[in-house]
């Protein structure tokens, strides 16, 4: 067993709804309905959730770092007023254009995660809405997840199957609360199994 239980989220698409412009204001910072709860299900069975996010609007002169935490705080307080919480946000502010090691896919946020908590990553469940976040978690050595909101939302069932395909071991969700009932089902088989108490 390991001490930390951890889940990797992205957060748009996944938490919020997609902007193609990107969040520039808090405003533009709207949950996708179930998220925050799905968020609070996981902090209330024991799980610590951290999010992961390409922030490329910053790289490009979109958005500075003072609007990025206050979009940041608008958004820990709609997680609060559901009972829920994020441990931390990780984002990339860099552009594709940069070649950085820790914009998604590659692994370099995972990567500062799991040292940041002392966790082994092959234990970690993560989940976004691109064949880039996918991508990521198997680089990173996580658990790819897909939720089938935000910008997978559009998909048809062949472009699924083809990108699932793609990265062996990734399980798609209709959005955060399924993903986090995986997850807490999984957890309370594990420990029945073991004969803890679920």
């Amino acid at each position: 067993m390991y001490s930390t239980k951890l889940v990797i989220l992205g957060r748009d698409g996944i938490l919020n709804a997609y902007r193609e412009d990107h969040v520039k204001s808090p405003e533009e910072w709207v949950p996708i309905p179930g998220a925050m709860e799905a968020v609070a299900r996981l902090n209330h069975a024991g799980w610590h959730v951290v999010v992961a996010t390409n922030q490329a609007g910053i790289g490009r002169g979109m958005i500075d770092m003072a609007t990025i935490n206050a979009v940041h705080t608008h958004m820990y307080q709609s997680l609060m007023a559901q009972g829920a919480r994020v441990d931390a946000v990780f984002f990339c502010p860099h552009t594709p254009e940069d070649h950085c090691d820790c914009r998604k896919p590659l692994p370099g946020m995972m990567a500062d995660i799991g040292r940041r908590y002392g966790v082994d990553l092959k234990l970690v469940p993560m989940a976004g809405d691109t064949l880039r976040d996918l991508t990521a978690a198997r680089a990173a050595g996580c658990e790819p997840h897909l939720v089938l909101t935000g910008r997978a939302e559009r998909i048809g069932d062949e472009q699924l199957h083809q990108m699932l395909e793609q990265v062996p071991g990734a399980r798609a969700h209709a959005d955060l609360a399924a993903f986090a009932e995986f997850i807490l089902a999984r957890d309370h088989i594990h420990d029945s199994e073991s004969g803890g108490l679920a």
